[in-house]
């Protein structure tokens, strides 16, 4: 099968271009299937149709389907968000990832290759471990669903990210995102060859191209109605499977990375209350604007569903314990405290999070509360009086000039672009 590139940027593409696209990547005699779809963090990728439409696809062939949503280090699915993203799927067909004991090593990325790299920033041998579940010889094929996007740890996703961080295990995900951190979000960010892409490509190389994988990625932009459209789909070529995502990215950039013409001094930003219910997820409407902020700016960020901190227990305590202090003292903190080096996805999320004293971020959380977020190191705003003074129903994606005068950028999702001066 050669690499599957379909493209609409003007309308999108319809529900049946897609069904049509993917039926093809159906092989005959199949048996036994996985389905590895993102988890409903990534609401608006298209990821829930296709695995629906790839459900029943094989039902009707009388294949038996496995759904391994791709959930790194993000808490379960509880059965409505499961309907909620995949539809009418039933809830006995999902596996969980458990990434911290449901992991099985594949062998090592050297630490010289990670040492030349990361510029000698890490010297660490990093081993690539994935769910025991995609091991599983049973399954004939794997089909790999996800969003091609511009991502704070790896610069783009999708592509292997959904597979050793998505799918993978603790060593692995703490290291690449400790690698990450350390080299800088503002050099990683919107950008595709980087360190951490890398160290994918490596794990893509030497091991993962040993399991019987295909990636159907998307790119989608979201629309001032709070829908998506899918602009783009890849589907991987056997022997080239990086192409598909080559092609995916430079769509992303063209389109899911904004350009300001000057500085935010005051950023409001909409955590919808499917998706967002943790800092964890919720601060990309920290780091995804921070290359567009004014210094001495402030980000807003309306939060109605948000209750926690981090996705799974020992992240949360870390989280409260340490706080999003900035990248000098984490990095330092990391250097002598035994639970932040156990756990360095945790240290990196907490640098990526914090604005380093270049703008205030202020948290509307009214199920989080003051004191929880007082006591992570941002401001607290009351929710109601921030809803009534910025309406963010009447705002525009952009730029908005209010009653008072006051100019402020509104962003609808942050989790569908990257928002920048130009670089």
């Amino acid at each position: 099968m050669s690499t599957c590139i379909i493209e609409n940027e003007t309308k999108g593409l319809t529900a049946e271009e897609i069904r049509f696209a993917i039926q093809k990547t159906i092989k005959p005699a199949m048996k036994k299937v996985l389905l590895v779809p993102p988890d409903g963090t990534r609401a608006y990728s298209g990821a829930g149709m296709i695995t629906n439409m790839y459900y029943h696809m094989f039902m009707e062939a009388g294949v038996q389907v496995d759904i391994l949503p791709a959930l790194g280090t993000h808490a379960p699915m509880n059965r409505e968000q499961l309907a909620h993203f995949f539809g009418d799927i039933p809830a006995g067909c999902f596996l969980t990832h458990k990434w911290r004991d449901g992991v099985t090593s594949m062998g090592d990325i050297p630490r010289e290759y990670v040492r030349t790299v990361t510029e000698g920033l890490s010297e660490m041998a990093i081993p690539v471990d994935v769910s025991d579940y995609l091991l599983d010889a049973s399954y004939e094929h794997i089909f790999s669903i996800g969003q091609v996007v511009p991502h704070e740890v790896v610069g783009i996703a999708n592509f292997t990210k959904n597979i050793v961080v998505g799918c993978g295990g603790s060593s692995f995900i703490n290291a690449s995102h400790w690698v990450g951190a350390s080299y800088g979000i503002e050099r990683i960010l919107g950008r595709v060859d980087t360190p951490v892409r890398k160290l994918f490509d490596y794990a893509e190389e030497k091991y993962i191209s040993k399991l019987p994988l295909t990636y159907v990625l998307t790119v989608t932009l979201l629309k001032e109605n709070n829908e998506a459209d899918i602009l783009g789909l890849y589907v991987s070529d056997e022997k080239n499977r990086r192409e598909a995502f080559e092609k995916a990215a430079a769509l992303s950039q063209k389109r899911n990375l904004t350009f300001v013409e000057r500085p935010i001094q005051t950023c409001v930003i909409w955590l919808d209350a499917h998706e967002f219910h943790s800092t964890w997820l919720g601060n990309k409407a920290v780091y995804r604007a921070r290359m567009a902020m004014a210094q001495g700016g402030r980000i807003i960020i309306l939060a109605p569903a948000v209750t926690t901190f981090g996705e799974d227990a020992e992240n949360d305590r870390l989280i409260r314990k340490y706080g999003y202090t900035g990248r000098e003292r984490i990095l330092s903190l990391s250097k002598t405290e035994a639970d932040l080096q156990n756990n360095l996805s945790a240290a990196a999320h907490m640098i990526h999070g914090s604005s380093d004293g270049m703008f205030d971020v202020y948290y509307a959380a009214p199920l989080l509360g003051k004191a929880a977020i007082e006591g992570v190191g941002y401001q607290y705003a009351e929710f109601d009086a921030v809803m009534e003074k910025y309406k963010p129903g009447t705002l525009r994606p952009g730029f908005n000039s209010l009653e008072n005068g006051e100019e402020v950028y509104f962003i609808q999702n942050p989790s569908l672009g990257l928002w920048s001066l130009p670089f």
